[in-house]
């Protein structure tokens, strides 16, 4: 379906042209005429979907038809960086539509609690929160849900796992009851349909690519040793031709002392995690989508519903605990149809959750060795570590080594961009790199 077909009004229609949207993607196609009919919804699909459009289109549409002093929308997100990006979403998309919204999130100046305490006071029409800056200001007595007519829980399997479900609880019952509600997450999980079934009135259920990294990531894994990741990065940051890319961590002191060796190795880049101010977070993510920054490593805080275009290459220097993240964490490359690199690094520790992720994806990647010259692999035998103290390992910190690792390893492929070959989808055997796509 294309936008100048939906049951908008000619002024969104409009603002949506001039976003350049033109096509609905899957999930705007069955999500948007279903909100528009005021039905409850919850929406499975990967990252880079359109999910956001998906909702913020007709919700914007019914915002137009009516007016009230009261806030109307309540939009709830995992993450700061989140919540400005939906409410710069919101501005560009509702620009000429009179439409007011606040982001309210905690980590900023000391000023903008104040601000979004005005803004709520006010009644905003569109409130795009954090659980835990929302439950701040919801203690101090003045926010009025009672106006309430739609509430969204975006990316609501990670805020379970980041441990807001009481917040989000005790937010929800403050809303009115016969309020629209929709949720979108990238799993399924079993608390997920609990959540749904408490606060869902017979829901549409929107299910697509559910945990499956888009076709046009080329998967590349390899196997090295803790102590050889930062002289693998580097090695591939030299040999490969990279537009941009995002870095992945598990820590935030693991970002700054990548941070701090790759720019000693002589490479452009910069680290964003919870750590840093906020103002110095937004600057670096907008330098980075300008293109003035090539290279960011991050934490998860990347990870997911952070629209990036173009991203030609992430790096998972560390796995993630959860296989569902590993898709959301290279998703944020081959957005839109388009091509990219997922390359991650896989030590002893890290086989399980790579097991893990090939049985998620149903899928067997190929595994490289790390270049000679840099040191030994290790074996890739991820069974043998189950039920091991190994096999429970978590971030990949391996203190018993000092240096290059000796390992009775005798495979010999090489790094992917040193193969002649080619690529089909999401498969990783040994090729030429896709070509970055912008």
């Amino acid at each position: 379906m294309k936008f100048d077909e939906l049951k908008i009004s000619d002024s969104l229609k409009e603002a949506v042209g001039y976003m350049g949207f033109e096509n609905c993607t899957p999930i705007q196609d069955e999500a948007i005429p279903t909100i528009l009919e005021g039905k409850d919804v919850i929406g499975c699909a990967q990252t880079g979907t359109g999910k956001t459009a998906a909702f913020l289109i007709p919700m914007l549409e019914k915002l137009t038809q009516s007016k009230n002093d009261k806030v109307r929308v309540l939009i709830i997100v995992p993450t700061r960086e989140l919540a400005v990006q939906i409410d710069e979403q919101v501005q560009a998309i509702g620009y000429f539509l009179g439409i007011s919204s606040i982001p309210v999130f905690g980590g900023g100046e000391g000023g903008d609690f104040s601000q979004q305490k005005t803004a709520i006071e006010q009644g905003a029409d569109l409130i795009i929160a954090t659980p835990g800056r929302l439950m701040a200001h919801m203690n101090l007595g003045y926010v009025d849900l009672t106006g309430l007519e739609m509430l969204v829980l975006d990316e609501a399997d990670r805020m379970l796992d980041m441990g807001f479900i009481d917040d989000i609880t005790k937010i929800i019952e403050k809303t009115p009851k016969d309020r629209q509600t929709l949720m979108f997450s990238a799993t399924m999980a079993t608390q997920i349909r609990v959540l749904a079934k408490q606060i869902l009135k017979t829901p549409v259920q929107i299910n697509l690519a559910i945990a499956k990294p888009a076709e046009g990531v080329n998967q590349v894994i390899y196997n090295v040793y803790n102590p050889n990741k930062l002289a693998l990065a580097s090695y591939i940051l030299k040999n490969e031709d990279i537009q941009n890319m995002i870095i992945f961590a598990s820590r935030k002191e693991m970002v700054d002392q990548i941070e701090r060796a790759l720019i000693k190795d002589g490479h452009s880049i910069k680290s964003l995690h919870s750590g840093r101010e906020q103002s110095e977070r937004q600057e670096r993510l907008r330098d980075f989508k300008a293109g003035n920054i090539k290279i960011l490593v991050a934490t998860d805080v990347l990870s997911r519903g952070i629209d990036i275009q173009g991203l030609s290459h992430v790096m998972n220097f560390d796995m993630p605990n959860d296989a569902a993240d590993y898709v959301h964490r290279i998703g944020r490359t081959a957005r839109a149809e388009s091509k990219g690199t997922a390359i991650s690094f896989v030590n002893e520790e890290d086989q399980l959750k790579m097991m893990n992720v090939e049985e998620l994806i149903e899928r067997t990647l190929d595994k490289l060795d790390t270049p000679a010259e840099i040191g030994d692999s290790p074996k890739y035998d991820p069974k043998s570590q189950i039920g091991s103290k190994k096999g429970k390992g978590g971030g990949g910190n391996n203190k018993n080594f000092k240096g290059k690792r000796p390992q009775g390893n005798n495979s010999k492929k090489k790094p992917w961009f040193k193969n002649k070959g080619t690529n089909s989808g999401g498969n990783s055997t040994p090729h030429n790199k896709p070509k970055p796509q912008s």
